[in-house]
């Protein structure tokens, strides 16, 4: 095959002995076809990357880069089906007599532990899942060609094709991010444990300390076989000290005047480090100096992602003096701030919450500007318009943001009206939400027939309230997901046009991939950590601030709004 031959796609199948390949020029249109052994297929992907840098186009990207990166081969990059059917199927932007809309078979997504997926509002549903999209080379192509027409014939071709490349980055980074893995000190993680919960008792007795709380809770409660692990039996508890408590949530129990409050809190708070981030889950999840978690890119309906294993999304601040660079590397973490509320601003062409946020911290910009007295009025009120909080502290706030900030209040109101009227909002690129369900939209009609009860009209109207904050939220955080992916995405590349390090300089416990490469080591919502040796340790932490605003002006333009970033050169996460 010639220089003018080249393919743009190749599309790759499964097959008993190896893989089918098809190769696609940039209209889609096929050159060839082959068929590759098993035993040749990384030599035959590795030289293909070298010689064309295709987009590959897969089923699904773990089950076919996991391998690929084991073997130190990276590719630039994918289009993932899964994934990229999943966005035009619900997109409000694709027509809706796509064939891509009845592709059911695509439906496949992965499993997502509820307590990894935040907030609770987007959670997936659970239940039955298919077994996995097809992985044969004409299920393949069959699907990439409705996609393609599904992009080219809706109603923001330039957003979605933006979108689905973007979506397919993250595939391709979270596989990398499990592969190299986040370094983890485990000596450190224990002695944390240790000074934190006490030292381990033998026969998994509970730790000194947390047995120690668990004793003070029980003699404020007077009862000194209290259970304090089963939420109704400690309910009945408290109640029966005059603690009328709804939950047991720190939130709600900090509000409380009693003796219990105390010692049950820092029980609480030990025993969820116990089980969420003890010495079994050190076991389970960090070896060879590695904590690889599963990521699950778009993992919740905003984008999101999610973590199917291993908690990534919830690190723990007292933990993060274990998250310790190899010896000669350094991290470079750095994290967005109010990542949120800027890109609210650009969404909005909002420019007096833009100029707010210009190269500064943005509540203390809102302050400047005379809207609110505090910093803390200024933050309950910007998180209360954008999450639709309507009484109490950010009741009474939220009316002066609208006054200051037209455009960007306006979005988010218009966006809760679409929610509560049934409608469906999208993100910038096309990213939309779900539809109400057939129990919603039957209550809303039921309230308003003649013979409705109170009880029917109050819960239409309660629905129609929650789904407004729905999709109110769903805009933003899905605009902010798709920026941190255009910032990922980036600062992949320019992290591998950086130079490799000797071997002797290299981190072998990263892998064959990553081993001499600055690198991506773990992310989280609107931050990142990059693993690097420390030569490279300033470039990486440039490409990091280069990669932000990059991502801002891809999405947005030359809309004046800059992504002010806390960027930090350390040898460990901790934070000052």
């Amino acid at each position: 095959m010639g220089a003018a031959d080249a393919p743009a796609w190749i599309v790759l199948g499964r097959t008993a002995r190896g893989a089918h390949v098809i190769r696609l020029d940039d209209a889609a249109a096929e050159l060839d076809r082959d068929e590759v052994d098993q035993g040749a297929l990384t030599s035959w992907i590795a030289d293909a990357e070298a010689r064309w840098a295709p987009r590959w186009v897969w089923h699904d990207t773990p089950q076919w880069y996991t391998a690929l990166l084991a073997a130190g081969v990276r590719i630039a990059r994918c289009h993932d089906l899964r994934l990229c059917h999943a966005i035009l199927r619900d997109s409000a932007l694709v027509d809706e007599s796509a064939v891509v809309r009845r592709a059911v078979e695509w439906d496949a997504a992965p499993h997502v532990d509820a307590a990894d997926a935040a907030p609770t509002l987007f959670d997936l549903e659970h239940g039955q899942r298919p077994a996995g999209p097809p992985s044969d080379v004409e299920a393949a192509l069959a699907e990439f060609r409705r996609q393609r027409a599904a992009v080219s014939d809706s109603s923001g071709a330039g957003r979605l094709r933006l979108l689905t490349a973007a979506e397919s980055a993250g595939a391709l980074i979270a596989t990398e991010l499990r592969a190299a893995g986040l370094p983890w000190d485990a000596a450190a993680h224990d002695r944390i444990l240790v000074e934190t919960l006490g030292e381990r008792r033998p026969g998994g007795g509970q730790p000194a300390k947390l047995a120690d709380a668990a004793e003070r809770v029980r003699a404020a409660l007077g009862d000194p076989t209290a259970s304090l692990d089963s939420q109704p039996k400690l309910l009945r508890a408290l109640h029966r000290v005059g603690v009328l408590v709804e939950s047991t949530s720190r939130w709600e129990l900090a509000e409380q005047r009693h003796p219990v409050i105390e010692p049950l809190l820092e029980y609480k708070k030990l025993s969820r480090l116990l089980s969420a981030n003890g010495w079994v889950w050190l076991s389970e999840w960090v070896a060879d100096g590695r904590f690889r978690p599963v990521f699950v890119p778009g993992g919740v309906v905003t984008g999101r992602w999610a973590s199917s294993g291993g908690g990534a999304l919830q690190l723990p601040r007292q933990l993060r003096e274990a998250v310790r660079a190899d010896p000669g590397w350094r991290l470079v973490v750095a994290d967005v701030a109010q990542l949120e509320p800027r890109v609210l601003a650009a969404m909005a062409s909002d420019t007096a919450l833009a100029a707010a946020a210009r190269g500064r911290d943005l509540y203390a910009g809102i302050v400047d500007s005379g809207a609110v007295a505090t910093r803390q009025e200024a933050k309950i009120a910007l998180l209360g318009a954008m999450y639709g909080a309507t009484t109490g502290e950010s009741g009474r706030l939220v009316p002066r943001l609208r006054r200051a900030y037209p455009r960007a209040m306006g979005l988010v109101d218009d966006a809760a009206r679409v929610g509560e009227d049934g409608g469906v909002v999208s993100t910038w690129l096309g990213r939309s939400s779900p539809a109400p369900s057939p129990e919603w939209s039957a209550a809303q009609s039921r309230a308003t027939e003649a013979e409705a009860s109170g009880a029917e009209e109050t819960r239409a109207r309660r629905w129609a309230r929650d789904r407004g904050r729905f999709t109110r939220n769903f805009v933003v955080q899905g605009t902010a997901a798709e920026w941190a992916l255009a910032w990922l995405a980036d600062l992949r590349g320019r992290l591998a046009a950086l130079p490799p390090v000797p071997a002797g300089r290299a981190a072998p416990r990263s892998g064959p991939a990553f081993a001499r490469q600055p690198h991506l080591a773990f992310f989280l919502h609107d931050e990142v950590i990059v693993h690097t040796p420390e030569e490279h340790a300033e470039a990486a932490a440039q490409a990091v601030t280069d990669a932000a605003a990059a991502a801002g002006r891809l999405l947005f333009g030359d809309f004046p709004l800059d992504f002010l970033l806390d960027v930090r050169i350390a040898e460990t996460a901790q934070k000052d």
